[in-house]
């Protein structure tokens, strides 16, 4: 995250950033990571985050809290029968159960690429959404291919 392009952490700030959305306001980020690639790209998207109306809903990208203190940005994949979030990165396998409303600290209601503004009812990201959901699991392998090539040429050339 950062504070007029000053690199802060989000422990730092996370009450103030609790304070504006439970006022009705909104706060922007920028992500870092590549969990949630190819939608955020490490370091140069931005995302609005609002407080959530209510429950989340099947795909929503939600900021939450860990119980050991991380902050994850992560889409909703799922829900555990007792009405608990299953979350997931849209470019990792391993899915995350057992996050419950106390642990939601906003979500995303649109993001910045390049100057471009792309919120959650668009069009372009609503086609996202969707068709991620079918094409995920071999794009996910795709990419992991391509990163183990790359570390592998890597290693190759010393």
């Amino acid at each position: 995250m950062s504070l007029n392009n000053k690199e802060i952490q989000l422990e730092d700030v996370i009450q103030i950033i609790k304070e504006k959305l439970n006022s009705g306001g909104t706060v922007t980020f920028t992500p870092h990571g590549t969990s949630m690639y190819p939608m955020l790209r490490n370091g140069e998207d931005v995302v609005v985050l609002k407080k959530p109306e209510g429950r989340l809903k099947y795909l929503d990208v939600a900021l939450y809290r860990r119980s050991n203190g991380d902050f994850v940005l992560h889409r909703v994949v799922g829900f555990d029968k007792d009405s608990k979030y299953i979350f997931c990165g849209d470019n990792q396998f391993h899915k995350e159960r057992g996050i419950t409303d106390e642990n939601i600290i906003g979500v995303v209601t649109a993001f910045y690429r390049k100057g471009k503004h792309y919120t959650d009812n668009s069009l372009s990201y609503r086609f996202y959404k969707s068709a991620w959901e079918y094409i995920k699991a071999p794009m996910r392998m795709l990419y992991s291919a391509h990163r183990m090539n790359k570390s592998i040429k890597i290693k190759k050339k010393r």
